[in-house]
Order: C-alpha cells, then sequence, then structure tokens
C-alpha cells in the first residue's frame, strides 16, 4: 500500500497490516510506524515532493527516451 496526500505533502507505505502503536524518526522527515509488538508496519516521509523531485525529474526523461 502506497499513499501520497498532496495537501499535508506526506508519502506513507504500508509494509504490514496492524495498529499503529507509536512513531520512531528515522531520519529527518522519514518516521516508521511501529506496532505494539515492535515490528516496522510503514513508513512515512514528510516534505515528500521535495525529497522525489531528484528522482521525478530522471523518471521524466527517461520516460520521454
Amino acid at each position: 500500500l502506497m499513499h501520497y496526500d498532496r495537501a499535508s505533502d506526506v508519502f506513507y507505505i504500508g509494509i504490514q497490516g496492524g495498529a499503529e502503536e507509536e512513531y520512531a524518526e528515522v531520519a529527518p522527515g522519514v518516521n516508521v510506524a511501529l506496532s505494539e509488538e515492535g515490528q516496522v508496519i510503514g513508513i512515512e516521509i514528510l516534505n515528500a515532493s521535495k525529497v522525489f523531485r531528484p528522482i521525478s525529474s530522471q523518471v521524466s526523461s527517461q520516460r520521454k527516451s
């Protein structure tokens, strides 16, 4: 499961189902959602448009080729 919230500029990648117990910041602007057992169930990327801008321009140029 992947979801981008344009209004808040957050990209979420769901890894497995389960209730989120807590979040842990693993890098500036990157959080992991943890289950009650401490398993990673998702990854949240804040300010996603800025993070992915360099990648998106590369992908766009490859699509034109």
